[in-house]
């Protein structure tokens, strides 16, 4: 049976919003392993350990006790008041229960936000680099992304959001520590940031913090509401539990915020998927009442693999890349290979070249910067065993090698 063109017409916001570049290149790898490749994937943003062993235990518990049906839209009241009591003990934030929302996972808390606030018209500040998602989500709510690219150092300056910032501006999301970079804004430089904000009152802020717990090297981290405290009642500080407990499955995510904010993305929640699973949120309470072992160990173990990866591609020909301050990425620069030809006769026009060229030729996948907001650059996630990145860094290495003028 032939559908007319008309019976297929689609939201005209979601025909231009384009895929996810990493769950593209996923694809992919899933279609060389289907043809029996043997590939090493750099490209999930997911930790590669088990959810700690008290966590699961909560969650078969729970089933056991029959927590198996539904729950309050925003959460259960004990997970709020976990959630509450841990930004006030990590972020110094003096929030309560009833101050917080749980969605099914960070991805949710962001597309809520903005579901529920934008406008046509309506401008969202994106530094770039940023995660993917950010810009499709502003074009799906209606809003329109400007993009600032960042310095150096792939952080966002005063003067740059000063510049940014219109009279249409309605929010600034700011990610730190960052996907894809690993940057991690220090108190300083925050504190430079909201002077810019307290001056610009129609600006609401979108503080993504999901990966607050990976921060190397001993360094602090502050959350921008933290810093100060008069941008409190327009920031929506979100976190959750995917990356420091290795709960990426579970989907959990959480936010606090100014509660006519909060109020309404649990409206559009509440005809959009209601509670999060029931199941995950006793997860998500074991993960944030009980022990914190397992966040220092994974810390130093991303730590250890940072430092083994940095030394690694830094010696290899054509690409080049700074120490990340935290999450488990590496932002290698490719400037180095573009304009040349690989083994395989792929000439190096783009660092998308030079993704598709290492998973087709060496077996190893990683994400162009280009989907990030900035080439010539790729992604290289090291959530993954010491032995399979030295593997991945050897193939790397060799194809680089191999790379003829």
């Amino acid at each position: 049976m032939n559908l007319s063109t008309d019976i297929q017409r689609l939201n005209q916001r979601l025909a231009s919003a384009q895929p996810s570049a990493t769950y593209r290149i996923m694809d992919r790898v899933a279609e060389r392993r289907a043809q029996g490749a043997t590939i090493i994937s750099l490209c999930a943003g997911e930790p590669d350990f088990d959810t700690p062993a008290h966590v699961r235990a909560a969650a078969i518990q729970a089933i056991e006790a029959g927590h198996t049906r539904y729950t309050q839209v925003a959460g259960v009241r004990s997970l709020r008041e976990a959630v509450a009591a841990k930004f006030r003990r990590e972020n110094g934030l003096p929030v309560t229960w009833a101050d917080t929302l749980v969605c099914s996972g960070g991805k949710q808390v962001i597309y809520n936000a903005l579901a529920a606030t934008l406008n046509e018209g309506d401008e969202v500040i994106v530094p770039a680099p940023y995660w993917v998602s950010y810009p499709e989500m502003v074009q799906l709510c209606g809003g329109q992304t400007r993009i600032v690219t960042c310095d150096a150092e792939f952080k966002l300056t005063p003067d740059l959001l000063a510049a940014a910032i219109t009279p249409h501006t309605r929010w600034l999301i700011l990610n730190s520590p960052s996907n894809p970079t690993g940057a991690v804004y220090s108190r300083a430089e925050l504190q430079a940031l909201a002077e810019v904000l307290l001056a610009n009152p129609h600006v609401l802020i979108l503080a993504d913090d999901i990966y607050e717990h990976l921060i190397f090297d001993d360094q602090a981290f502050f959350t921008l509401a933290q810093v100060e405290p008069r941008l409190a009642a327009r920031t929506l500080t979100m976190n959750g539990v995917s990356k420091a407990y290795a709960m990426t499955g579970w989907r959990i995510g959480f936010a606090t915020g100014p509660r006519w904010l909060l109020e309404a993305m649990e409206k559009l929640q509440g005809q959009q998927t209601s509670g999060a699973c029931s199941v995950s949120q006793q997860a998500a309470l074991a993960a944030l009442e009980g022990p914190k072992d397992f966040i220092g160990q994974s810390r130093t173990a991303f730590q250890g693999r940072r430092d083994m990866l940095v030394e690694q591609l830094n010696a290899t020909p054509g690409l080049e890349c700074a120490t990340p301050a935290g999450a488990f990425y590496v932002f290698a620069n490719c400037a180095g290979l573009l304009g040349r030809t690989s083994a395989g006769g792929r000439v190096l026009h783009t660092d998308e070249d030079v993704a598709h060229a290492l998973l087709d030729e060496a077996n190893v996948a990683v994400v162009p910067g280009s989907a990030f907001g900035l080439a010539p650059y790729i992604r290289i996630a090291y959530a993954l065993d010491e032995a399979s990145l030295l593997a991945a860094c050897e193939a790397i290495r060799k194809f680089c090698e191999a790379v003829s003028q």
